[in-house]
């Protein structure tokens, strides 16, 4: 279930009408409207607010090409009718003193929420240039106003998130939108927050492409969906409740997730054991398989790797990498050499767990030599030099092609099941046996890979083993693919 889209069709049903039903003793959002225009006349008059130098109509009627159809007793209105401050903030002078915070930004977590941990903190001395409309309060509904990728992202602010702090203003990439008393603010969120509200946003930038601008203007335009009254509270109250329940998903998801990753490892540790599939005593010893490489074979004495704590079955053999494999690393960009002919190449970004990213393909010159050292052919196991090392893919293509010299290619000596041994380095990777503490070391050297021990069970059981973990990984994923 994919809770992002549940929550955005909860807001469009909410700001449409449908999410709670209409009552018709309600007082309709036309007289609310003009109750609100009254007051903020009295407020004006009083010194109290700004007029704003917009105006709007009373009701949809004069409204034309309205966003969507709207139940009877709403109307339609602009922002700026509702708000008793609608306002970006200020370009602050900032100190190191940690006593007046500064909302900016990223204090508009991406992940949802509101914190000042990363705050800077307001000159002291300038504190008297802030008047009291720019104090953050409780209900009012924020909007980051500048940059691509942040730009829009809304929050609706708590005064308990100040802590100890007296207070908290917005820097000048920050918008404030504060209604009045009558309007439920949680609704003006639920509105901005919307896929309607947000597209309506991101229409209505200015800027260039990397540094894209929501004008207050765009804000105080904005037309808005008016319920009554007593229905702002009833789809505030709802959209709650309906919140309360996702989240209760989103942690089952969560931790059916982490179950699924945790069952994937418990899989992996069978299978490197020899726990996963029954042994056949039928089968050739894995020995055998090894002397047909190298006749003077001997198994590899694993005692002293104090990482490696399992015991393998007596059919299957301690053994190298380099006593399985054929590995080569590609060769390494050289601006200053253009001998050799321009052939594809991949590195590390383009070789992720089981798969490759091959949507940007680079070239450089190789040699004949460096072509048969580099190239990768169906069936090769690469694995990760640096970065996330001992990443791991089979190039499953039916094309050929090279690899930098930040990868390791891996080809069988002799008939073996490639993907069984790339089941092991996951199991290796996930238990900190490559890349790190333990077997090998950070930047798998080849000499690391090279003599890098390895538990082989017999040909039959490696294709057994690896057929069975496609089995259970594929039928995890299809759970998560629900998820």
């Amino acid at each position: 279930m994919d809770t992002k889209k549940l929550r955005q069709k909860i807001l469009d049903l909410a700001i449409r009408g449908k999410l709670v039903p209409q009552d018709p003793n309600d007082e309709p959002a036309s007289v609310l409207l003009e109750r609100i225009r009254a007051e903020k006349e009295q407020l004006i008059k009083e010194g109290k607010i700004k007029r704003s130098k917009k105006s709007a109509a009373t009701d949809k009627s004069h409204y034309e090409n309205v966003p969507f159809e709207i139940p009877e007793s709403w109307c339609w209105c602009t922002l700026s009718e509702l708000c008793i401050f609608l306002s970006r903030g200020k370009s602050p002078k900032y100190s190191e003193e940690r006593l007046f915070p500064v909302f900016a930004q990223k204090c508009n977590l991406k992940d949802g929420g509101i914190s000042l941990g990363q705050a800077r903190f307001l000159d002291p001395s300038t504190i008297g240039k802030w008047g009291e409309d720019y104090k953050l309060k409780s209900g009012d509904v924020l909007v980051n106003s500048t940059g691509t990728g942040t730009v829009g992202r809304t929050r609706l602010f708590d005064e308990c998130c100040l802590g100890e702090y007296p207070f908290v203003v917005p820097d000048s990439h920050i918008s404030v939108v504060r209604t009045v008393a009558e309007i439920d603010s949680f609704y003006i969120w639920a509105i901005l927050s919307s896929n309607w509200g947000q597209q309506y946003l991101e229409d209505n930038l200015a800027g260039s492409t990397n540094q894209k601008e929501l004008y207050i203007g765009v804000l105080e335009d904005m037309l808005i969906p008016l319920p009554p009254k007593n229905e702002q509270k009833k789809i505030a109250k709802e959209i709650a409740r309906w919140e309360k329940y996702v989240d209760n998903i989103d942690v089952v998801k969560e931790e059916l997730s982490n179950y699924i990753k945790q069952t994937k490892s418990k899989i992996l540790d069978l299978a490197i054991s020899g726990k996963l599939v029954s042994q056949d005593p039928n089968d050739e010893p894995a020995i055998e398989l090894l002397k047909r490489i190298n006749p003077g074979f001997k198994p590899c004495d694993n005692s002293h790797y104090e990482n490696i704590e399992f015991d393998i079955p007596q059919n299957w053999v301690w053994a190298t990498i380099g006593d399985v494999f054929e590995h080569n690393t590609g060769k390494a960009l050289n601006a200053s050499n253009p001998n050799g002919t321009m052939l594809d190449y991949i590195t590390t970004s383009n070789l992720y767990w089981d798969r490759f990213e091959l949507s940007i393909i680079k070239q450089m010159p190789f040699t004949e030599s460096e072509i048969e050292r580099c190239i990768v052919r169906k069936g090769d196991l690469l694995i990760c030099e640096g970065g996330d090392v001992g990443r791991a893919a089979i190039w499953d293509y039916d094309y050929n092609i090279m690899i930098q010299n930040h990868i390791h290619r891996l080809r069988g000596k002799v008939d073996i099941c490639t993907r069984y041994f790339f089941y092991l380095f996951m199991h290796y990777k996930l238990h900190n046996l490559i890349g790190g503490k333990g077997v090998a070391i950070q930047g798998l050297s080849s000499r690391d890979l090279h003599n890098l021990i390895i538990p082989v069970p017999s040909l039959k059981e490696q294709y057994d083993i690896a057929s069975s973990i496609d089995l259970y990984f594929s039928k995890l994923d299809m759970i998560t693919a629900e998820l």
